[in-house]
């Protein structure tokens, strides 16, 4: 199951999962992009979200409006749905109305190698190289790898630091499409928030910090999240060509 967790209020853009991408609102065009993956579940605060998603025929769960995060959210909604413990959920972000279904596929494929092989990790996820330029900004979160293309870190900082300053350098972009099962997200919401999440605003740390694996899968994607003006009109700009 894929659950779209749907926040309105955001503290960067106001309500911009109702903004208009190409005729659609943004948490409907993110929904209709995965669609063909697996069922799709809203999770969300808001009663004109809800009234949103079952005009364009997908189920909404209502949850509460205290959530720290989206993760927290969706946890809300498979609970309420009753979900068995090894149903595979996929948290796709409503700010992201052009992810490549391909990539979201790599993640579900990951997760169900998880499941077949009984590995120790409670989160799946994925990656792209992005340019020295691009890992610059601190809204493009960075992940290290260790040598099984598990996660070590996450950080807004330009990770690693390449000393040599050796040109055409690339970083590893992370993407917040996230892998669990049922039971793995139950666990993880279990966890209190840590001292590097609270520091980064990363909740993928926590995972990390209360010694946890997360699986890191690489990907090749043109799609970002979208979390201001400037980032709305720079993809209507890529992607509506």
């Amino acid at each position: 199951m894929i659950v779209i967790p749907a926040r309105l209020n955001s503290s960067r853009f106001e309500n911009k999962i109702l903004v208009d991408i190409l005729g659609l609102p943004m948490v409907i065009k993110t929904a209709m992009q995965v669609s063909a993956l697996d069922k799709v579940v809203i999770a969300t605060d808001s009663l004109e979200v809800l009234d949103l998603a079952k005009i364009h025929g997908y189920e909404a769960v209502l949850t509460s409006n205290v959530h720290q995060s989206g993760t927290d959210r969706i946890n809300e909604a498979v609970n309420k749905l009753d979900l068995p413990d090894d149903e595979i959920i996929i948290n796709v972000q409503a700010d992201e109305p052009f992810i490549e279904p391909e990539v979201v596929k790599s993640v579900i494929n990951r997760v169900k190698e998880v499941k077949k092989n009984n590995e120790n990790t409670m989160i799946v996820s994925c990656y792209k190289k992005i340019t020295s330029d691009l890992a610059d900004d601190p809204n493009h979160v960075k992940v290290i790898l260790d040598e099984n293309s598990n996660a070590i870190y996450f950080s807004r900082a330009k990770v690693p630091y390449h000393r040599d300053h050796y040109e055409n350098s690339s970083y590893s972009g992370h993407l917040g499409i996230y892998g669990f099962t049922k039971k793995s997200l139950n666990d993880f919401c279990s966890l209190k928030p840590s001292k590097l999440e609270k520091i980064e605003k990363l909740e993928q740390l926590r995972a990390i910090d209360n010694g946890y694996s997360i699986a890191m899968v690489e990907v090749n994607s043109k799609s970002f999240g979208i979390d201001t003006q400037e980032d709305l009109e720079n993809a209507l700009k890529i992607f509506k060509k």
